[in-house]
């Protein structure tokens, strides 16, 4: 059977796709697990150099004409924000735990490149703690894919037929930080403007209580980016990156940043002042 591709027309609004979350915490709750036939496609998506500029000071990238391979997935964020926003979309946006993101950067793209986008949801699997699921994004600019990627989420509680699979850990290099982070309190609101993800957990103290922690927590997509900007300028031209995220970061916040490079490839991690992880990576480079 063939997905059923929806084609938009403009960019959806990620701030009224949380609202509408909200209400569907409650009436999607209970709601049998099964992910949609369909796909959303963009074309012709032009990227916002001003945008660029602002998420790269943000994450800590340099500004360059040859985009960072997180700013793609940012792209493809709102479309994906909107599928699972959608009435027959099983779980509840607001209730999601990002679990691990991967992604390809298959060659270099530049920023006036104009895209083709598309995204859906597979792999629906049972968790010990839920149900998790694939939201997949890939770009294309003119024929060639260019960006592939992969986040993987739990939807906490809800039933699925089978066993869970044993989960796969990540190792942290065995290095100690070579870089400390100091993560403002106002961090998750300035990677909100920059990224589209105004997720109330990432913005205010009384927000985030709402959600049930104590203070603000940094977005895991913000933290993996700035792994990726920590690597500096030698990255490849072309490379598959996985991170795993284990602990959330509260914001005010101070973490450390570890690596180590074998063969050109990498193992990194973000960690607290105990050592242990709050993100954990490889990068590894991919044929042109």
């Amino acid at each position: 059977m063939g997905r059923d591709v929806v084609e938009l027309r403009q960019m959806p609004d990620v701030n009224k796709l949380l609202l509408k979350a909200l209400t569907g915490a409650v009436t999607k709750k209970g709601r049998k697990a099964e992910l949609p036939n369909r796909s959303f496609l963009m074309l012709g998506h032009q990227q916002d150099v001003a945008g660029l500029a602002a998420y790269c000071r943000v994450t800590g990238f340099s500004v360059r004409d040859e985009v960072p391979a997180t700013w793609l997935h940012v792209q493809t964020f709102p479309m994906q924000a909107a599928l699972m926003a959608e009435d027959s979309f099983p779980f509840s946006l607001a209730g999601l735990v990002h679990v691990t993101n991967t992604m390809t950067l298959h060659r270099p793209v530049k920023v006036g490149e104009k895209l083709r986008m598309a995204v859906r949801a597979e792999n629906l699997q049972p968790h010990a703690k839920g149900a998790t699921f694939d939201m997949v994004g890939e770009i294309h600019s003119g024929d060639e894919l260019v960006w592939s990627g992969s986040s993987n989420y739990l939807a906490s509680g809800a039933k699925v037929p089978g066993s869970p699979g044993e989960a796969v850990r990540l190792k942290a290099p065995e290095v100690s930080p070579s870089q400390q982070w100091r993560l403002p309190g106002d961090l998750g609101r300035q990677y909100a403007k920059v990224s589209g993800d105004s997720n109330p957990i990432h913005l205010y103290p009384l927000t985030a209580k709402l959600f049930g922690f104590p203070r603000p927590i940094i977005h895991g997509m913000w933290t993996h980016a700035r792994a990726i900007a920590a690597l500096g300028g030698g990255l490849p031209d072309a490379y598959s990156v996985k991170v795993q995220f284990a602990k959330p970061i509260l914001l005010p916040g101070k973490v450390g940043f570890a690596a180590a490079e074998s063969d050109g490839a990498w193992t990194f991690a973000v960690v607290n002042r105990e050592g242990k992880p709050h993100l954990v990576g490889e990068l590894s480079p991919v044929a042109g």
